[in-house]
């Protein structure tokens, strides 16, 4: 079995900054691609940014230059640093990854991290 912990959320002002984690934990083989995810009130969940092996990154259009993703192979650990937070950002934030467990792949999805950009 394998978990995804999201943690960094919160209330940032407008402009403001915040970092998401998401931490991988159990009987981990291997990991393929990571991603964040987002679902604001009332919407669908979206795509927003992922990494791949060689730290090829993908970012939807809407925080391009404002968002960073990272991810640190060594603790299995993925991270969304945002810059310049805009109200419409406020979302819900999931974490997304492959893992090789127990000799096969499997996606997995982390609980959410809420992030509220208000003044």
């Amino acid at each position: 079995q394998a978990h995804l912990a999201e943690s960094g959320g919160g209330l940032a002002h407008p402009g403001g900054s915040l970092r998401l984690s998401c931490q991988a934990s159990g009987n981990i083989f291997g990991i393929g691609i990571m991603a964040w995810y987002r679902q604001a009130p009332g919407k669908e969940r979206e795509f927003v940014a992922n990494i791949k092996s060689g730290n090829i990154v993908n970012y939807t259009d809407s925080v391009k230059g404002l968002f960073i993703i990272s991810r640190e192979y060594d603790k299995h650990a993925l991270n969304l640093q945002m810059h310049r937070l805009k109200p419409e950002d406020t979302a819900v934030y999931y974490c997304f990854t492959e893992l090789l467990v127990g000799g096969s792949w499997s996606s997995s999805w982390g609980q959410g991290t809420q992030v509220t950009v208000s003044s």
